[in-house]
């Protein structure tokens, strides 16, 4: 039987707009009463996060790199980059804080951003897919893949292929994905998981690809092993990112006061990267708020994911991104 703090986060989940909302993040904080996040210590532990120049990756790397972690900061544009990495020294006092650009839509980008790493550091204890944008038309990688499955599925896919031999060397290791709440709205699909120029529908696009993520999040973890490294994904709520601002601009004056800050969004990815008991303890999990929670809301997507489906995923992302990692 449900005990009060469960019995209320429960009700908060099924109601969605306050889980979401910082309603549920200042709830669940004083429930459960949580660790602060400054009080972790993270010296010797090599962090690389992707988009980490803006919004929940930029919160995170600050935090982190305030902590004592190493931090990789990855950006596509490479002065702004290396803008960001300077501005977190700064503030944070540390002097491990790198720049290393990739465009996670473009293979070729990935790969010498890959390279980069493996060659400046003997270690990696956490890698962090936080990049990613909705955009309104569809617009193609350079290999043809269109942009937000290419910058948030193949290109993560190949990122994590590249670095896997060495978070195994460093671990325990954990890959921390960033997702949405707006899979719970899409089912897992092969067919339709690039959207046609004529059908287009950015947001509809950008919950496909959340979908692939938590689903090769679970693949992961099955073909890994906890032993070694973690397979985590994160719902950061409904947080007042630049993404959200540029975006999603109704959304944001309809549910803008209730919104989360970037501190609140990036909370459970920094949790995952930084505590020691529980998010190494399970693997292939969906976190919000610290707590596990289902990768479906409704029976249409749960239908949807087959086990025929999430083998022709892996299958289809292996060829997409090159590579057929060895697990």
């Amino acid at each position: 039987m449900m005990g009060g703090p469960e019995l209320i986060d429960a009700t908060l989940e099924g109601l969605v707009v306050p889980s979401f909302t910082r309603i549920g993040f200042e709830a669940r904080r004083r429930l459960f009463g949580w660790q602060n996040l400054d009080s972790y210590r993270l010296g010797g532990r090599v962090v690389a996060i992707t988009g980490a120049t803006s919004g929940l990756g930029r919160a995170a790397a600050e935090r982190l790199a305030g902590n004592g972690a190493t931090v990789i900061a990855v950006g596509r544009n490479p002065d702004k980059t290396a803008r960001v990495a300077a501005e977190i020294r700064e503030l944070t006092g540390s002097p491990d804080v790198s720049a290393t650009v990739a465009d996670m839509g473009d293979l070729s980008s990935v790969r010498r951003a890959a390279e980069q790493i493996l060659r400046e550091h003997q270690r990696l204890d956490v890698l962090i897919h936080n990049a990613g944008a909705l955009t309104p038309t569809r617009v193609e990688a350079p290999d043809g893949t269109e942009t937000t499955i290419a910058s948030q599925v193949v290109g993560p896919f190949l990122l994590t292929s590249l670095l896997l031999d060495r978070l195994q060397e460093s671990a325990p290791a954990r890959v921390i994905t960033m997702s949405s709440g707006g899979m719970y709205g899409a089912e897992l699909t092969i067919e339709h998981l690039e959207m046609s120029s004529d059908l287009y529908n950015g947001t509809k696009q950008y919950a496909l690809a959340k979908r692939a993520q938590v689903t090769l999040n679970e693949m992961w973890a099955q073909r890994v092993g906890k032993q070694s490294v973690v397979f985590q994904a994160v719902h950061p709520g409904w947080a007042d990112t630049p993404g959200v601002q540029e975006s999603l601009p109704t959304f944001r004056r309809i549910v803008g006061p209730l919104l989360r800050d970037t501190e609140a969004g990036a909370d459970t990815m920094v949790w995952l990267a930084s505590d020691d008991n529980e998010p190494l303890s399970c693997t292939g999990r969906f976190w919000l708020d610290r707590r596990v929670r289902s990768i479906h809301r409704l029976r249409s997507t749960r239908r949807s994911d087959t086990p025929a489906r999430r083998e022709d995923l892996w299958s289809w992302v292996t060829e997409r991104a090159g590579c057929n990692p060895r697990t």
